[in-house]
């Protein structure tokens, strides 16, 4: 498989630490709010790299953390006077449900920094040993990056003002570079925790890089295979990740560093700054998980994402042709997936997760088999195939894997589906003592609803036109 490394800037054949198996550490949220669509896009590539390697046989470890100690959320405790854990705890659990809707796999580890604080404590602690942290005044600790001739590498950028670091400038840094592994306790109201070098908590940075140690068996020269996250946290984030990692173990963080592109709303850069920031729960409102999970991940992992609705109900109805396929086949259990198909969707993915060419097989595919069908529409073999098909796609991208009927029911509120079910009722009893003119009084009414009825052996299906 191959796959596009930010740091080499290139595509790269995966050649993992560990024969046939797969480490990936993904950064995941700060639970001091709900969850946005860059959230939600960041997850869906990851998850979809994820069920790549799986598929494609290696045993996949994936560890995505929670950061739920911040500044941020300090001062949503300040905000709201509620107790820090019951206000990360709340967002963890949205979060959790919310990724669950759109398909997204949960990961084999998933960390939170205040039950890690031993090992970021630790690792803090090797770092001011070998001389590559220091202790101010006022208890802060700091990272020393004049002493890492390698700062810089993964990103290739490094800024020379203080933008980079989530403390406010102190004129006891030795360099503008430096940030912050710890920070000191800045009045009884704060919320800190007892540490050797000063009461206080810590700073992000430091937060995954313990975490990965803890969690993750390298190999001596490498922590992990594969660190991923949005473009956003390739500097200054994963850089200091990687330079303290690479000073405290005297070995690099990850052999590959992927990123994911922004989300943008009608063309400008997702940011709460510009008051265009998209809760995922706002979306899921409005439009079912695995409808926004096939949109979110339509268009290449890497790349800047649009989002706007009219581009939305297109990928509805690129979506909707496979469910209508799959109405089409069922009832009936799958045998074995096509092999040129199965082989064809596994190139696009191997080849740095082409989606858009996954996509492109999946619309042949669909293409395909109803000119077969409606050549012959008892095709069981074809049927079977077809199934199959369909439930790789839903293993491969996790889309695809609903009841037909279901899925067109998408959108009706459980008010108008428990009228819906009292009409088919009524129609049955009409059917059964013979007053078909009612029954089609029955289904003409539900027509005119925008609804659709089919009388199946199973019983009456209905879907929203």
């Amino acid at each position: 498989m191959q796959i596009f490394d930010s740091v080499q800037k290139t595509k790269v054949n995966f050649e993992p630490i560990h024969k046939g198996e797969a480490s990936i550490y993904v950064c995941g949220p700060t639970v001091y709010d709900d969850a946005h669509l860059g959230h939600a896009r960041s997850s869906l590539a990851f998850d979809l790299l994820s069920r790549t390697l799986r598929t494609l046989g290696y045993k996949v470890t994936m560890g995505k953390n929670f950061t739920d100690i911040d500044d941020k959320i300090i001062k949503k405790v300040e905000e709201t006077g509620k107790p820090m854990q019951e206000i990360t705890d709340y967002y963890i659990d949205r979060y959790l449900e919310e990724m669950a809707q759109l398909g997204v796999q949960h990961a084999d580890i998933e960390p939170k920094a205040t039950e890690s604080l031993d090992a970021i404590q630790q690792m803090i602690q090797t770092l001011i040993d070998k001389d590559f942290a220091y202790i101010i005044s006022n208890g802060d600790v700091y990272f020393d990056t004049s002493k890492d001739t390698h700062y810089g590498d993964i990103s290739h950028k490094v800024s020379d003002d203080d933008t980079q670091s989530r403390v406010e400038h102190n004129s006891e840094k030795r360099n503008p570079k430096d940030f912050a592994l710890w920070k000191a306790c800045k009045g009884e109201e704060d919320i800190c925790f007892s540490a050797p070098f000063s009461s206080g908590r810590p700073g992000w940075h430091i937060e995954c890089s313990a975490m990965i140690e803890k969690y993750f068996k390298g190999n001596g020269q490498y922590s992990i295979d594969i660190h991923g996250g949005g473009a956003d946290l390739l500097f200054p984030h994963h850089e200091n990740e990687a330079a303290q990692s690479r000073c405290a173990t005297g070995h690099e963080l990850a052999k590959y560093w992927m990123h994911n592109g922004f989300v943008q709303i009608n063309g400008e850069k997702m940011s709460k700054s510009l008051g265009n920031s998209f809760f995922l729960k706002d979306a899921l409102k409005v439009y079912d998980g695995e409808i926004l999970r096939y949109y979110l991940n339509s268009v290449h992992y890497r790349n800047d994402f649009n989002f706007n609705e009219e581009d939305l109900l297109s990928a509805k109805k690129r979506l909707d042709k496979l469910y209508r396929l799959k109405k089409r086949v069922l009832p009936g259990k799958g045998s074995t997936a096509n092999k040129a198909f199965r082989e064809a969707l596994l190139d696009a993915m191997r080849d740095d997760l082409n989606i858009s060419v996954a996509l492109s097989v999946i619309d042949e595919m669909i293409a395909e088999t109803n000119e077969k069908l409606d050549a012959n529409p008892k095709d069981k073999a074809l049927k079977k195939e077809t199934i199959a098909n369909i439930e790789f796609i839903d293993t491969l991208l996790g889309f695809g894997g609903k009841e037909p009927f279901s899925y067109f029911q998408i959108g009706v509120d459980e008010a108008l589906k428990s009228k819906i079910e009292t009409m088919l009722q009524k129609r049955t009893e009409a059917k059964k003592a013979k007053d078909f003119a009612a029954s089609d009084a029955i289904r003409d009414e539900l027509i005119d609803m925008g609804i659709a009825i089919m009388d199946t052996a199973e019983g009456t299906v209905w879907e929203k036109l």
